[in-house]
């Protein structure tokens, strides 16, 4: 296991957030050319286990710190910001700790919560490549004895390399829906890192092969239907990535004016005499500015909804099922919304330095290419289908499947 021992375990909320700056400004050393050199950031995660923050959610009586869902994504989008391989490779296991956060309190979901509490990170192992469809499930978790064996590969396992546990889903020997929690450093797990993405390079998004690993049979679910948790949780994976998406815009946005400040150079039909004074590069940065703060405004309003709906959740309240809905109809939108605006922020960032400002060396082209991978996960078009038959015709149907759509 490589848990780090979190430093300052008795710290309030207000503190271990306003750590967080400087934690972001330690993980951002250098991550425009880590990415260029594809070296892993490991010393990162270390870093983020050590600040308390992977309880962020965890009820403070529970040894949490008791942070709001607006708490959670203020930290995604300040990582992002710096980092945006470490903030989208940390989605997983901050959709573990909301979903145990409103998990009943069983043998499982409390040594999962003893766990994040003492720092441990989770990742995700749930696609398999070669499937007829996407997010069909293969592989087989086979009974043996009083525990489980597996053997199979997974793919798109965002951030399991870094954990120290992976949250992974298999079909058991009837077919049916299974997870399991299994040690990283379990005999026979081994994370490949063979994501071969245009964009996220740093993310570990490629592989994990399970080798005739053993599984405790205390480490294994069934899968029932969908609750307003797990409906609640596919928006909330949702918003995770559109706030890393935000973080992005706010970086970019900084490279930008930085870019002009030490490097640029005055567009050749302008009088003014330094690129700082030229009204074409202003109004770029001006614009680029304001695509960050919309995108901002949209993603904390989208958390202060999907915050509603949690809470809604963990206190039984009887209009819960109605603000997880408004919850995923929020984050659909929001997705389309800064989709659009960030895209094109990333492609208008260039205007702001001409032809030199694509040189290699800044490696600028990161942020369109992580903006358009990051929304690719999921079609926009279909989103946009589904919110609009929703204000057509009242149709739910993918906003209570508990699918991600």
């Amino acid at each position: 296991m490589n848990t780090v021992a979190r430093q300052n375990s008795s710290d309030n909320l207000p503190e271990a957030l306003a750590r967080l700056p400087a934690l972001a400004r330690e993980i951002g050393i250098d991550a425009a050319q880590r990415e260029v050199r594809r070296e892993l950031p490991y010393a990162a995660f270390d870093a983020f286990r050590a600040s308390g923050l992977a309880a962020l959610r965890i009820p403070v009586e529970r040894g949490g710190l008791g942070g709001s869902l607006e708490d959670a994504i203020h930290v995604v989008t300040t990582l992002a910001a710096a980092e945006s391989n470490v903030a989208h490779a940390l989605r997983v296991h901050f959709d573990v700790v909301e979903s145990m956060r409103l998990a009943p309190r069983t043998p499982f979901h409390d040594r999962q919560v003893q766990r994040l509490v003492d720092g441990a990170l989770y990742g995700g192992a749930s696609g398999e490549q070669g499937t007829a469809r996407a997010g069909q499930i293969e592989t087989v978790l086979r009974r043996e004895g009083d525990h489980y064996r597996v053997t199979g590969q997974k793919y798109y396992t965002t951030g399991s390399a870094y954990a120290d546990y992976i949250r992974a889903n298999f079909v058991d020997e009837e077919g049916k829906g299974v997870m399991a929690v299994i040690p990283v450093k379990a005999e026979g797990v081994r994370p490949v890192d063979d994501w071969d993405g245009m964009g996220q390079r740093m993310t570990a998004s490629g592989s994990v092969v399970f080798e005739n690993v053993r599984v405790d049979a205390t480490e294994v679910l069934g899968k029932g239907e969908p609750s307003l948790a797990v409906r609640h949780g596919g928006a909330y994976r949702q918003l995770h990535l559109v706030a890393v998406a935000a973080g992005i815009v706010r970086n970019l946005a900084s490279d930008a004016a930085a870019y002009v400040r030490a490097h640029g150079r005055p567009v050749l039909y302008s009088s003014a005499s330094t690129a700082s004074e030229d009204g074409f590069i202003q109004q770029v940065v001006g614009e680029l500015s304001a695509a960050s703060h919309a995108i901002d405004a949209l993603v904390y309003e989208n958390a202060r909804v999907l915050g509603h709906s949690s809470d809604a959740i963990f206190h039984a309240d009887a209009d819960a099922d109605e603000k997880v809905l408004q919850g995923a109809l929020a984050t659909a939108r929001t997705q389309l919304i800064v989709a659009q605006l960030a895209l094109k922020a990333g492609e208008r960032l260039f205007d702001a330095g001409g032809a030199s400002m694509t040189s290699r060396k800044y490696n600028f082209d990161r942020h369109w290419r992580n903006l358009r991978t990051i929304f690719s996960h999921n079609p926009l078009h279909h989103k946009a289908r589904v919110v609009g038959e929703y204000v057509l015709n009242g149709t739910k149907t993918h906003l209570v499947e508990g699918r991600t759509f």
